[in-house]
C-alpha cells in the first residue's frame, strides 16, 4: 500500500504532507497545557486572515488597491494602500477571537490595547512586509510574534506584558505571499511550513520539520549602501564576493530570508551611517525571524548580541540583523568584531 511522506517532530510523532494547518494545530495542541487551546485558537485567527489578505494582495492590480496611500506610519514611512488594508485584516481577527490582551503594529503608533483583561496573549506584527514591492508583482509578507502576558489575567495589561525579549515568545512565524503563499511558524518545537491551495481554501503541510542548511552560496544585502557600511561588514561582504557566492537582494524581508532559510544563506541589514541602530524592528520583525532561524538550526545576532537576548525598550526600536544559515552568522560575527577590533587598536 502505498503511504504518504512523513516528517517526524520533536516529540517523535508523526505528519503526512497535506495535513491541513487546523488539524495539525488540534494534534500539535497537547504541546501547550497551559494555553486550554487559547493559542491554537489565536493561531487559526492569524491563519484566516492571512487568507483574507493573501486573496486582496492577489486582486490588487485590479480593484486599485495597490500604491501609495498618502499618509506615513509611526516610523516616517510611505503608507500603501495594502499596508491599511492588511492591518485592519489582521486587528479585526486578533480583536474578535478573545485570545490577546495587546497587539504591538508597525502601523500604530502605540499599542493596542484590546480592552480584554482575559486575554492571555500579546501579538507583535508587520501586518504587511515589503509592501514598496507590490505594484511591481513581488512577494511580500507578513510577519508575527506571540507572547505570553506577564501581568495577571484579569487586570489591565502593563508595560512588561508588551517590552519582553525575544525568549519569551511562544509562537512565530510569517505568510509569504508570493507564486504560492506561505504560512511557517513555530512554537518553539521546530519549524514546519504550510502551503495554500486557494480551490480548497486550506493551507496544507507542505515542509515538516524546515532545518536551515548549516552553510549556503547567498548572501543578502543592500549593496547600494556599502559606503555607509562599518569595515567588518564591508570585509564579509568582499568574503562572500570572494568565494564567489550568488548575491540575491528582493527588498522583501520575509522573501528573503524565506528563500535563505530553505536553500541556506545569509541576510544582513547592518547599523549604517544614517541607521546607526539598524532599520528593522525588533518587536515585529527580527525577534519573529530569529526564533524561526533557531529553531531551523540558524542563527540570528544584531552584529554581536543574541537577537532574542535583546531586551527592548521601546516599541518600535530599531536592530541591525545578521540571520541565516548558523555557520555563515558565526563567520560574520567573528569577522566584524576582529576587523572593529583591529581598528580600534590601531586607532589607539
Amino acid at each position: 500500500m502505498k503511504t504518504l511522506p512523513y516528517q517526524p517532530d520533536r516529540s517523535g510523532l508523526a505528519y503526512s504532507v497535506g495535513t491541513t494547518l487546523d488539524r495539525f494545530i488540534k494534534l500539535k495542541q497537547s504541546d501547550f497545557p497551559f494555553a486550554s487551546g487559547e493559542l491554537s485558537q489565536l493561531l487559526r485567527d492569524i491563519a484566516l486572515a492571512a487568507k483574507i489578505v493573501n486573496r486582496e494582495t492577489n486582486r490588487a492590480g485590479l480593484a486599485n488597491i495597490g500604491g501609495a496611500f498618502g499618509q506615513t506610519n509611526v516610523q516616517g514611512e510611505e503608507q500603501q494602500k495594502l499596508d491599511v488594508i492588511a492591518n485592519i485584516r489582521f486587528m479585526r481577527a486578533l480583536s474578535k477571537g478573545g485570545e490577546v490582551c495587546a497587539i504591538v503594529s508597525e502601523e500604530e503608533d502605540a499599542v493596542i490595547d484590546l480592552q480584554n483583561s482575559s486575554g492571555k496573549y500579546v501579538v507583535a506584527i508587520d501586518p504587511l512586509d515589503g509592501s514598496s514591492n507590490i505594484d511591481v508583482n513581488i512577494s511580500i509578507g507578513t510577519i508575527f510574534s506571540i507572547y505570553r502576558r506577564k501581568s495577571p489575567v484579569g487586570r489591565p495589561i502593563m508595560e512588561e506584558d508588551i517590552m519582553q525579549p525575544g525568549t519569551e515568545q511562544v509562537a512565530a512565524g510569517y505568510v509569504l505571499y508570493g507564486s504560492s503563499t506561505m504560512l511557517v511558524y513555530t512554537t518553539g518545537n521546530g519549524v514546519n511550513g504550510f502551503t495554500y491551495e486557494n480551490s480548497l481554501g486550506e493551507f496544507f503541510l507542505s515542509h515538516p520539520g524546515i532545518q536551515a542548511p548549516k552553510r549556503g552560496e547567498i548572501y543578502s544585502i543592500n549593496e547600494g549602501l556599502e559606503r555607509e557600511w562599518e569595515s567588518g561588514v564591508k570585509a564579509y561582504v568582499d568574503l562572500c564576493k570572494d568565494r564567489k557566492y550568488a548575491a540575491r537582494y528582493i527588498g522583501s524581508l520575509v522573501a528573503d530570508f524565506h528563500r535563505n532559510l530553505l536553500k541556506g544563506g545569509i541576510y544582513i541589514y547592518p547599523a549604517t551611517r544614517k541607521n546607526p541602530s539598524g532599520k528593522l524592528r525588533l518587536l515585529y520583525e527580527a525577534n519573529a525571524l530569529a526564533f524561526i532561524a533557531e529553531q531551523s538550526g540558524g542563527k540570528a545576532i544584531d552584529g554581536n548580541r543574541r537577537i532574542m537576548e535583546i531586551k527592548p525598550n521601546s516599541l518600535h526600536q530599531r536592530t541591525p540583523l545578521l540571520i541565516g544559515s548558523k555557520e555563515m552568522v558565526v563567520e560574520a560575527q567573528s569577522l566584524i568584531t576582529n576587523t572593529e577590533k583591529k581598528i580600534t587598536e590601531y586607532s589607539h
